[in-house]
């Protein structure tokens, strides 16, 4: 059974705490910033396989073919989403998910 959007989203959550957590920074972690991080997907926004990351007040969008950014910018937390999608499974959920939201869509018109 293919991952939700929301489990691959906090698989993300986990890798940035994860990355974030070394002796030096963790007075400085807050993790609460990463408890409204979200994944979406839009087909009818971008007809192209994507995923839109928000953290915060930030928002990008990304090619879940390439990796590539599309649009927008995640700051300094957008090399840990960059990391994320260099995972092997993360891109392959990620395309399961683009194929079952883009389904859902077309059964909806």
């Amino acid at each position: 059974m293919p991952k939700s959007l929301n489990e691959l989203a906090g698989e993300l959550k986990t890798l940035i705490i994860d990355l974030q957590s070394d002796p030096h920074n963790k007075s400085n972690l807050n993790t609460a910033r990463y408890n409204n991080l979200k994944l979406k997907m839009d087909p009818a926004q971008k007809a192209s396989p994507h995923v839109i990351i928000s953290i915060s007040m930030s928002e990008a969008v990304f090619n879940i073919t390439t990796g590539e950014k599309i649009t927008g910018s995640l700051g300094p937390d957008e090399r840990y989403a960059i990391r994320w999608f260099a995972k092997g499974s993360t891109m392959e959920g990620l395309k399961e998910c683009w194929e079952e939201v883009k389904k859902n869509s077309k059964e909806e018109e």
